[in-house]
């Protein structure tokens, strides 16, 4: 109904609300979960919402992340959500770790994200499919631009990645996890 417990990073007017929806469409900016529920730092937990993305559009669901003001998230992983963006990683893959390169949803179709953190181990699945099945290794090796892109704790951040990009999120569900 609002943005309330969410907080937008450079260019907020990329997010709004409509029809129950959140919708993102606008420069690059990410919507940050910043509520009460678990003082927004999630460990483990179960991760679920609905997308519907636009032809051409690139988005992307973060999590083990924290607000930053400006440019990509530097913390945590990226779930890619991607159907016909000329960017290869498609929707599913963990982005630049574990990546998907065939589209398992279509553009202007409501599709279901699913994916669950537990421990070092990350599931992620489109529509009840599984596409990864990580284990984040003691030591993993990063590019110089990825070196936080590990598992510990932090919020979730929908992207808005370009202003051709337009996705729809709704229903979103997290369900935290005992270790």
């Amino acid at each position: 109904k609002s943005l309330e417990g969410w907080k937008a990073s450079e260019n907020a007017s990329t997010f709004s609300v409509r029809d129950g929806t959140i919708v993102v469409d606008g420069p690059r900016s990410h919507l940050f979960y910043v509520g009460p529920v678990e003082g927004h730092d999630f460990k483990n937990f179960e991760f679920q919402a609905e997308v519907l993305t636009k032809p051409g559009a690139n988005s992307g669901i973060y999590f083990h992340t924290r607000y930053q003001e400006e440019g990509w998230p530097a913390v945590g992983y990226e779930v890619q959500v991607n159907n016909t963006h000329s960017d290869p990683r498609k929707t599913g893959g963990l982005y630049a770790i574990q990546d998907v390169y065939e589209a398992p949803a279509r553009d202007d179709e409501w599709f279901a994200v699913y994916f669950r953190v537990q421990g070092k181990r990350v599931i992620v699945k489109v529509d009840g499919k599984q596409l990864v099945d990580y284990v984040e290794l003691e030591n993993p090796e990063r590019p110089e631009s990825m070196t936080q892109r590990l598992l510990s704790s932090g919020t979730f951040a929908l992207q808005g990645h370009d202003p051709e990009s337009v996705i729809h999120y709704r229903n979103i569900m997290v369900r935290p996890l005992t270790e």
